[in-house]
């Protein structure tokens, strides 16, 4: 049973405390995906472009990237975990995305069921709300970037936030076969 391919079902949710309604992304994910993958695979569902470090916790330890000029003696390397190894249904894990924006997101197991697929794989079942833009600086950023473009839209602060995202944004907009898309990129280009 130890060696039977397995999927998980994970519920990706951005900043649970500051944001509602949620923005989150539903995963099926296979057991053989390693840390570093799911990284890509959460960046690709929610949108985000991966220019920035990461870290993953479960509240005991730190898994992230390991940088030879930084050494951390308590973190472990991100590609050398992998999901059927670590998380059971109902565990948690924390997920920091952007250390200066500091994006945190609750990763909620809900399932682990028997697989017949083998290899690293991923799909967008579901999701809701457009994920923030990149570098817009955080949880507070981004409600001033939202109340410019929405409640000071003609304003020069609310013309200048719609020119820096390239000219319209849809906070509400959740596109599952877009994700799904670029999450199928990931997986075809076996990055992580």
């Amino acid at each position: 049973m130890a060696n039977q391919p397995v999927c998980l079902i994970l519920h990706v949710q951005l900043e649970p405390l500051h944001f509602n309604p949620p923005i989150w992304r539903r995963l099926l994910v296979s057991g053989y995906c390693t840390l570093r993958k799911l990284h890509h695979f959460i960046q690709a569902a929610m949108g985000w472009h991966s220019c920035h470090l990461h870290e993953f916790s479960d509240g005991i330890r730190r898994y992230l990237p390991l940088d030879a000029d930084l050494p951390d003696s308590e973190a472990l390397d991100d590609r050398k975990y992998k999901l059927r190894r670590l998380l059971n249904e109902g565990d948690r894990l924390r997920y920091v995305y952007d250390f200066g924006d500091t994006w945190q997101h609750v990763i909620a197991v809900e399932a682990v069921e028997p697989s017949s697929i083998t290899g690293t794989w991923c799909e967008v079942l579901d999701g809701a709300r457009a994920c923030p833009p990149e570098d817009v600086g955080g949880v507070p950023g981004y409600l001033q970037f939202l109340d410019a473009i929405h409640k000071q839209p003609l304003s020069e602060q609310g013309r200048q936030a719609l020119q820096w995202v390239g000219g319209s944004f849809d906070a509400e907009l959740f596109d599952r076969r877009a994700a799904n898309a670029a999450v199928q990129r990931i997986c075809n280009n076996f990055w992580g």
